[in-house]
């Protein structure tokens, strides 16, 4: 009975294990490498299922990071941002179609990413809105299926960006009015204070 109770708990452990490797969130130099087990027909190179993208402001300074994986098992891409020096509240949060952060405004990254040509909140770059605390830190961390780490490496790249108000994400109910075309592009989430290209 001892070998038998013995094996019993080398299961658990590795169950247990397993699990904890599963739902492990970003270590303190960021997400841990590819956590998938088995490469279900996808025989792309680690480096093909992961990016990066340092965040910076207008001044140049490095405001945050931004890590980026694609899972074997079901492609959802891993999103997981910190950031550090922004304004406390709630900022529009998304990936911009070109691989360019020319400050100040950084407008050469371009709109969201949209190769569907839909409306905003239905946008491929369209994520969820970045809360800062009051020390002006934040942590996001979000999967989509939206998008590729091969969409964001296309012939002229991408970038993310951290807008300086909240996404509304063109979400105005009927009473206030129809939309205009700013909101419906971009969610009414004001001026680009970090940007980051995706490497």
């Amino acid at each position: 009975m001892p070998r038998v109770r013995t094996a019993l708990v080398v299961l658990v452990i590795l169950a247990l294990g397993g699990a904890t490797v599963a739902f492990a969130g970003p270590g303190r130099h960021g997400p841990p490498g590819d956590r998938d087990h088995g490469d279900h027909g996808d025989h792309r190179g680690k480096r093909d299922r992961l990016a990066t993208a340092k965040l910076t402001n207008a001044a140049g300074e490095k405001v945050g990071r931004v890590w980026m994986h694609e899972r074997r098992r079901d492609s959802g891409v891993e999103v997981v941002v910190r950031v550090r020096g922004l304004p406390p509240g709630f900022h529009g949060f998304h990936v911009h179609t070109t691989g360019l952060c020319d400050a100040p405004g950084f407008t050469t990254a371009g709109g969201h990413l949209n190769p569907a040509g839909a409306t905003h909140n239905a946008h491929a770059g369209d994520l969820p809105s970045l809360l800062v605390n009051g020390d002006g830190t934040a942590t996001l961390a979000a999967v989509t299926d939206r998008f590729s780490i091969a969409d964001l490496r296309d012939a002229d790249g991408s970038a993310v960006m951290v807008h300086s108000g909240p996404d509304n994400f063109a979400n105005i109910p009927a009473r206030y009015g129809t939309p205009d075309q700013e909101t419906l592009n971009t969610g009414d989430s004001g001026t680009r204070i970090a940007c980051g290209i995706v490497r």
